[in-house]
Parts: C-alpha cells; structure tokens; sequence
C-alpha cells in the first residue's frame, strides 16, 4: 500500500513570527482514519477543534515532519538575489518530502505558478520517483493535506503563545491586519528583533516613518 504525504503552511502572511511547514505521511488505506477525524482545512475549524485533533493525527499518521522558519530566515531569503519565499517554502517541502520518504507527496502550491513551483521543487527531491501532486486549495481536497495544516497551524499557535508569554503586552494574531499587532508594531517595531519579519512591507513603512519623524526632530 502506498505511503502518502500531504505538507501545508501555516504563518505566510504575518509580520511577528515564524512559518511553519508540516507534512504528515499515512498508509494509503489510513486516510480515511483521518476523515473519521473530521479533518478539514484548519481555517475551516476552531482553535479548539484543532487542538483536540492535533494528538489524535500524530497517532494516526504513519510519520510527520515540522519545519518552523524564523523572521531572520525568512528575511533572508527575501533578500537573496536567488530566492523568494515560495522558492523558500519548496526547498522545506523538499527536505520533509526526502526525510518521509513517501510514494506519493501532495504539495499545497503556495506560488501562482503552478508548473515553475513544481519545477523548482523536484530539484530538491532525491527520489526523482516519487509522484508530485502539487495544487492550489490542496488543503481543502485532500485530508492527508488537511491534517498537514492543522499541525502547521496549531505548532503556529503555540510559537505565539511562547512569544507572547516572553512579552508582557498584546502582541495580537501577527497578521498586518490585526490592529493590536499592528498597535504593537508601531511601538515596538525596534525592539525584539527577533519576531518582525523586517522585509515585510507593514515593518519597512513604520520603520521608515519613524525614521523621517526623528530626522524633523533633530
């Protein structure tokens, strides 16, 4: 029977913390173990319902692998002449789909591209026959990619929760969109380096801004 790998993203759009990537390997006839579960893509449930599922997958799943990309690699790879972070993404893909070892890997395509994506992550593979399923919405068709993203996600989560716990104010979500992250971005942007994805358009602007301020006041 043949081994099957699904791998999803969780944290692409944010500017505080990590991306994470899982892929999740299972016997061809387990998958539906993991629709009995009632996966589905992790947007689609709660953070309650993710959680309750996260344990129940890892012992469904014949194996898995998370690959967590901190803000400094990320920024990185935005800044090399060679990458971006789709191509970022592929080169992680590649490495859990070489560690799981699957027949078969179904890739959640994160680029618009669909063959230059795929083209791009074969490169990295060392087993040239392992059969690449690589589509948009893979999350949402397939369950083995489903459960990839609800690991992704819920791993996602609780780097958070770890960032927040260190900081003693609201972070929020992460996302540009949350105006608690993006409150504490405007009074923070400077301090722990370590969480802002610098090369994101919302840190550049404020930083930006914040440099033309103390330039009128000098």
């Amino acid at each position: 029977m043949a081994l099957i790998l699904g791998i999803d993203e969780a944290g692409r759009g944010p500017v505080i913390g990590p991306l994470v990537i899982t892929g999740i390997s299972i016997d061809e006839k387990d998958i539906d173990k993991l629709k009995r579960l009632g996966v589905k893509d992790s947007k689609l449930l709660s953070p309650r319902q993710r959680e309750e599922m996260f344990d129940k997958i890892i012992n469904a799943a014949k194996g898995y692998k998370t690959i967590i990309i901190q803000p400094e690699e990320i920024d990185s790879a935005l800044k090399s002449e060679s990458l971006n972070l789709n191509w970022l993404e592929a080169i992680k893909s590649a490495e859990i789909i070489n560690f799981l070892k699957p027949e078969k890997a179904i890739v959640d395509c994160p680029s618009n591209n669909i063959p230059a994506y795929t083209n791009f992550l074969k490169k990295y593979l060392k087993n040239i026959k392992t059969e690449l399923v690589v589509e948009h919405k893979a999350d949402f068709k397939y369950a083995v990619v489903s459960a990839a993203s609800i690991i992704a996600k819920v791993t996602r989560d609780n780097e958070i929760k770890e960032i927040q716990k260190k900081i003693k104010e609201p972070i929020g979500s992460g996302y540009p969109s949350d105006p608690v992250t993006v409150d504490f971005l405007k009074k923070n942007y400077d301090n722990y380096p370590e969480i802002f994805r610098k090369e994101w358009a919302s840190w550049k602007n404020i930083n930006k801004k914040k440099k033309q301020k103390s330039l009128k006041d000098f």
